[in-house]
């Protein structure tokens, strides 16, 4: 969608979601290229862009497998041709009829548990909607979520309980949540390699019992770029990889030249006796995440930037209420204060690009530094 006018980051309204699709490209690029050299299917996990233009850059050539994590996005996504589909959220009993709804229109939807109770469930469901329901059985690889332990006795009786159901069983799948807590090469590589080596293990008790078990999926955007090798794996799910956030800055995923998705702010007071800079973007435009906290850099809510994405040395958003940002110099640093009259405008990298996505109702696509507002791209929202 072209922008309402001649709009530019300049004369832009604030606050505003501004995603920079250079960016976003080189991310894509970056991450197919890597799957590609491993022989791996990339199954884009869709949860943090939540747009049609955003897939339509991740599959240039046409719809392709996605994952997703709302019905609201699967039925979105749907609409607009994709049919490769994975749920990836434990299944429940209005989510399972839900889905077999989109199974009986064609669409090809598997989705995610680790109970014979869902078991029984998603076979009631499909009875229903006269199809045959798939299901992926959820590993638990790191102790962050969800799933069945490797180990479990009950893995081997989800699978016999989905075949009583009559349901297909898809395959396993294990995200390595843990992985968003490490910091060095060497861990992310580590957690990359046990994500690995537990999917393709419980794949291989299933089918020693004889279960079919054709997919192996794993993702998560730091062991995705730090696999070694993905033997025995059949696919790789990652979303945030898309725009990236403080939060993988800080895991060492990238750099602050690969971050996206930036809030377009306006300032809007100033408390110089408390080194204070006031900006009209609170938690209600950055979100309440403060993912980085726990990391070795705090970023606060965000850290602030020129109209051109360059970051201004230590300058970060360190409070925030609903409607308000309070910028400071970072503490311990000997920075002055940039002096930004009222009326100027910055941008804001986020902790959190799902979580700040999800504040906003479309994004103001620019190509690099260029302040032009090129597009506007809807996203969804809701569940």
């Amino acid at each position: 969608m072209p922008p309402s006018d001649a709009t530019t980051l300049d004369t832009l309204e604030t606050p505003a979601l501004v995603l920079d699709a250079s960016r976003l490209d080189r991310n894509l690029a970056r991450l197919a290229a890597r799957m590609a050299e491993q022989g791996v299917a990339l199954r884009p996990h869709m949860k943090t862009a939540k747009s049609i233009d955003v897939a339509s850059r991740a599959f240039p050539n046409g719809p392709g497998p996605i994952t997703v994590s709302t019905l609201a996005e699967a039925e979105y996504f749907a609409g607009h041709g994709y049919r490769d589909m994975t749920y990836a959220v434990g299944v429940s009993p209005h989510t399972a009829a839900r889905a077999m709804r989109l199974r009986k229109a064609g669409i090809d939807i598997k989705v995610l548990l680790d109970t014979r109770e869902q078991a029984a469930i998603l076979g009631e469901a499909g009875r229903a909607a006269c199809v045959t329901p798939a299901a992926l059985i959820e590993i638990d690889c790191d102790g962050h979520r969800g799933g069945l332990l490797v180990t479990d006795p009950n893995l081997l009786g989800v699978a016999a309980a989905l075949d009583a159901a009559g349901v297909t069983l898809a395959g396993v799948l294990t995200h390595a949540g843990e992985s968003y807590a490490l910091h060095t090469p060497e861990a992310l590589q580590a957690a990359a390699e046990n994500e690995r080596a537990v999917a393709v293990e419980a794949a291989q008790r299933l089918r020693a019992a004889g279960h079919e078990c054709p997919v192996v999926s794993v993702g998560s955007t730091p062991t995705a770029h730090f696999a070694k090798a993905l033997d025995g794996v059949t696919e790789m799910r990652a979303g945030v990889y898309m725009f990236f956030d403080l939060v993988m800055h800080g895991v060492g995923v990238c750099t602050t030249d690969d971050l996206a998705l930036s809030v377009l702010a306006t300032v809007i007071g100033k408390r110089p006796e408390k080194g204070w800079i006031m900006v009209d973007a609170g938690w209600m435009a950055l979100s309440r995440d403060r993912g980085t906290a726990a990391q070795r850099v705090d970023q606060g809510y965000g850290i602030v930037c020129d109209l051109d994405g360059r970051p201004y040395p230590d300058l970060i958003v360190a409070h925030a209420s609903q409607e308000h940002g309070t910028l400071v110099i970072r503490s311990g640093s000997s920075q002055a204060l940039p002096d930004l009259p009222v009326g100027a405008k910055v941008r804001i990298m986020p902790n959190h690009a799902c979580a700040t996505g999800a504040q906003h109702e479309r994004y103001h696509v620019v190509f690099g530094p260029a302040r032009a507002i090129a597009a506007e791209w809807p996203r969804m929202r809701g569940w």
